[in-house]
C-alpha cells in the first residue's frame, strides 16, 4: 500500500482554493474510485488519466486505485485535476519520487495521447500560489496569462512525459518569462472624429470618461447614439496593473484571455434578448456575466427599453456596489462587476416621437407602455441622460470634423488624474461622506442645487448624483469647487424633454 499528495487549485468564483490531491494504492480487485465532490467532467478523468499514462509508456497499476480530492466539500469542475492525478498515481505507484512533488502545484487538462490543453482561470491560480511561495506548473497555453501574476513561478509544459522529465531531473522546464506580446494599454477604438455634430453629446460623452460616469443616449434611430458610444475606449486612460489584473482574472475564469489585450479596458455589448444569467452571472456552477466581463469598462445596452425589464432591474444593485454575488444551492459566488454603464434608447416603438420632420405611428398608449419598460429606480441610476437629435444636412457636409479622440483623451486622463490624486476613485464612485467633502458647491451652485431640488423633486441619489457630475466638471476645467455654472450643466444632463420620468 502506497499514498501520494499532490497540491492543484480549484475554482470558486475568482478565488482558486487549494485542493490536495490524494492517492491510495492499495492490493485488491482492480479499480478506480474517485471522491470528493467532483463533478462530470472530474469524474471521466478516469478515462483520461488511465488513456494518457498507457500511450506514454507508464504502468497503470492493476490494483485497487482511490483519489480524494480535500476538502470533500468544496465542488470541483473541470478538466484541471487530469495533471495532479496522474502524477499522484505515478507518485504512488513510486514510477516518480514522490519527493520532487514537495513545494509545487500542478494544473492541467489531459489528452489521451498525455498531452496538456490549457484550463480556465489559470491567472486566478497563478495569485493563489504566489501568495504560498509555490511553483506552479501548467500547460503551455496558459502561460502568457498566468505569468502576469508577477512574483510567481511558472513551468509551462505541453506533456505530462515532460513534466515527469522535469520531476525526476532528466530535462529541466525553465521558467516562463512575461509574455513580450502583452498589451500596453493603447486601445484601437473608433475615432471621435468621425462624428460630425452632436456637439452637446460629445460633451456628455467626455464628461462621462472623465468621471466613469453612466450615460443614457437619446434620440431617433441614426441620429449616431451606438457611433457615440463605440468612442467611448477610446477617450479613456489605460488600466493600472491591479485593475488590469482583476479584469483579466475575470476573463481567465471563462477561457477568454488575451495577453494582447492586456490593460485594454473591455467593451461589452450583449445583444437586447440576453437572459438574466447572461447579463448578470449563472449556471449551475455561478459563472460570469456581462456585468463582470465589463469589470473597469464599459457596458454598452444598446435598444435599453428592448431588454427583459427583469433583466435589468437585476443590475440596480451591481450598479450600487460594485460586485455581483451568484448563489446557488450547493455554492455561492462573488464577482467583481464595477462597470461603466452606457445606454441607448428611441422615444418611442417607432423611433420619431418628437422629430421635427417625421410624424411618429404610436399612439399614446404605445408610448406609455415602452417607456414603462424601464424603471424610476433604474433610471435614477443613471448620471447623464442627453437627447441625440437629428443631424442636419450643413452639420454632415458642410462644417469641418470635431476634435479627434487623441485630443478628448488629453483632457480626460488630466481630469482624472486630479481625481485620482485627491480621493483615489472617479468621481462616479464618491461614497455619501465624500461626496459631502469633495463635491460641496460654492454658494451660487448650492443655491442653483436648493433651486433644483425643490423644483424638479430630485431624489437624494439624483442629488448626489448631480453633485457628482459637478465635481467632474470642475475637475475638467481645473476649477476647485463646483461652480454654478458646473451645477447648472450637471443638472440639465437629467433634464432630457421627452424623456420617460
Amino acid at each position: 500500500m502506497s499514498l501520494a499528495l499532490v497540491r492543484t487549485r480549484a475554482l470558486d468564483g475568482l478565488a482558486a482554493p487549494e485542493v490536495t490531491v490524494e492517492v491510495h494504492i492499495a492490493y485488491g480487485m482492480p479499480s478506480f474510485t474517485l471522491v470528493g465532490l467532483p463533478d462530470t467532467e472530474v469524474r471521466e478523468a478516469r478515462d483520461r488519466v488511465r488513456a494518457a499514462l498507457l500511450i506514454s509508456k507508464f504502468e497503470f497499476p492493476k490494483h485497487r486505485i482511490t483519489v480524494n480530492l480535500a476538502p470533500a466539500d468544496l465542488p470541483k469542475e473541470g478538466g484541471r485535476f487530469d495533471l495532479p492525478i496522474a502524477l499522484g498515481i505515478l507518485a504512488a505507484s513510486r514510477q516518480i519520487p514522490a519527493r520532487a512533488l514537495e513545494g509545487q502545484e500542478f494544473c492541467g487538462e489531459l489528452s489521451l495521447d498525455g498531452s496538456l490543453r490549457g484550463i480556465r482561470g489559470a491567472l486566478a491560480a497563478a495569485l493563489a500560489v504566489r501568495r504560498e511561495k509555490r511553483a506552479l506548473f501548467l500547460p503551455r497555453t496558459n502561460a502568457d496569462e498566468a505569468t502576469l501574476a508577477r512574483g510567481v513561478t511558472i513551468h509551462p509544459a505541453d506533456s505530462l512525459l515532460a513534466i515527469c522529465a522535469h520531476l525526476t531531473g532528466q530535462a529541466i522546464i525553465e521558467p516562463h518569462t512575461a509574455p513580450a506580446t502583452a498589451g500596453t494599454g493603447e486601445v484601437d477604438a473608433p475615432d471621435l472624429v468621425d462624428v460630425r455634430g452632436q456637439f452637446q453629446a460629445r460633451r456628455a460623452l467626455e464628461v462621462a470618461a472623465a468621471g466613469a460616469h453612466s450615460l443614457l443616449f437619446y434620440g431617433p434611430p441614426g441620429t449616431g447614439k451606438s457611433m457615440l458610444a463605440r468612442r467611448l475606449p477610446g477617450l479613456l486612460p489605460p488600466l493600472d496593473e491591479d485593475e488590469a489584473l482583476e479584469s483579466a482574472a475575470v476573463y481567465s475564469i471563462v477561457g477568454g484571455f488575451d495577453a494582447k489585450r492586456w490593460r485594454v479596458r473591455p467593451f461589452r455589448s450583449p445583444h437586447h434578448s440576453a437572459s438574466a444569467a447572461a447579463l448578470i452571472g449563472g449556471g449551475s456552477i455561478p459563472m460570469p456575466g456581462e456585468i463582470s466581463l465589463a469589470h473597469h469598462g464599459i457596458l454598452f445596452l444598446d435598444e435599453l427599453p428592448e431588454f427583459n425589464r427583469r433583466v435589468l432591474e437585476s443590475m440596480r444593485e451591481p450598479l450600487e456596489a460594485g460586485t455581483v454575488c451568484v448563489s446557488r444551492a450547493r455554492q455561492r459566488a462573488e464577482f467583481p462587476a464595477r462597470f461603466q454603464l452606457v445606454a441607448a434608447m428611441n422615444p418611442c416603438p417607432c423611433g420619431y416621437t418628437g422629430h421635427p420632420a417625421r410624424a411618429c405611428t404610436c399612439t399614446p398608449t404605445q408610448v406609455a407602455n415602452y417607456h414603462a419598460r424601464l424603471s424610476g429606480p433604474m433610471l435614477d441610476r443613471i448620471d447623464l441622460a442627453i437627447e441625440v437629435p437629428p443631424v442636419p444636412y450643413s452639420d454632415l457636409a458642410g462644417r469641418p470634423a470635431g476634435e479627434s479622440s487623441a485630443d478628448v483623451r488629453t483632457r480626460v486622463v488630466r481630469a482624472r488624474e486630479r481625481q485620482m490624486s485627491r480621493q483615489g476613485v472617479p468621481n462616479a464612485r464618491l461614497e455619501a461622506g465624500q461626496i459631502e467633502e469633495l463635491c460641496a458647491p460654492d454658494a451660487a451652485g448650492a443655491a442653483l442645487a436648493e433651486t433644483a431640488m425643490r423644483r424638479l423633486n430630485f431624489s437624494a441619489r439624483a442629488y448626489h448624483r448631480v453633485l457628482r457630475v459637478a465635481r467632474t466638471l470642475a475637475d475638467l476645467s481645473g476649477d476647485e469647487r463646483p461652480g454654478a455654472v458646473h451645477m447648472a450643466e450637471a443638472i440639465q444632463y437629467r433634464r432630457v424633454p421627452g424623456m420617460p420620468k
